[in-house]
């Protein structure tokens, strides 16, 4: 089931800022077409405040259904549009991406990061990330490693931070999906399976600059 227009979409900002991740907002949708859902300027019901939001923000939402069951899904904010008013366009969700079951995800941001990957005691390589979150992560490598689903899989990944330091963040993951790229390569998705939260808030700081970084541009 996918939102439609008129609606009322409920909504939080996906923040390394705990305060600011628990506020929620609201907002009607104006229009949905293939790929964009485009909503007016979200309110803040306590505060009366309208929300103003940036290019790459990531929200987890939601929408009342029939019987007013609430159907979750993420997005993240793609553009703007001028209309009668100002529209805020977000990525429209598959519909077997939309659950009635809340999962809030970690912010993830486009990175080319050094990554060591351990397979086995006989495989063990190089990649480089695509993406990275506090959650899991996605990278490329070779495709003639065997990288097979739901294979566990220990790494650690190189991370730079804005204030010069170099940390070697380590985790254990699953492999959820595996894309045969038309290079030859493959991008391998990861969801973390063991990380220390000293090492997930580490990733977090490092998509919260990456984030502040994109907003600059």
């Amino acid at each position: 089931m996918l939102p439609k227009v008129n609606q009322i979409l409920h909504m939080q900002v996906n923040s390394i800022d705990d305060e600011e991740s628990k506020i929620e907002y609201k907002s009607r949708i104006a229009d949905v077409t293939d790929h964009v859902i485009a909503i007016e300027l979200p309110l803040n019901e306590k505060t009366g405040r309208l929300k103003k939001l940036y290019q790459g923000d990531e929200l987890s939402t939601f929408f009342l259904g029939q019987g007013g069951v609430k159907h979750y899904f993420t997005t993240s904010v793609t553009g703007f549009r001028e209309d009668v008013i100002r529209l805020v366009e977000l990525r429209k969700p598959e519909p077997e991406a939309i659950t009635q079951v809340q999962r809030r995800s970690f912010l993830r941001v486009l990175a080319e990061l050094e990554i060591a990957v351990k397979l086995s005691d006989q495989i063990q390589f190089i990649g480089v990330t695509e993406d990275v979150g506090g959650g899991g992560i996605s990278f490329i490598c070779e495709g003639h490693i065997p990288i097979g689903m739901n294979a566990i899989i220990s790494c650690w990944v190189l991370v730079p931070f804005k204030n010069g330091n170099i940390e070697h963040i380590p985790f254990t993951g699953e492999v959820v999906r595996v894309k045969q790229l038309e290079s030859g390569k493959q991008l391998a998705m990861i969801r973390f399976t063991d990380i220390a939260d000293r090492e997930r808030q580490k990733l977090i700081r490092f998509c919260f600059e990456r984030q502040m970084d994109f907003r600059k541009r």
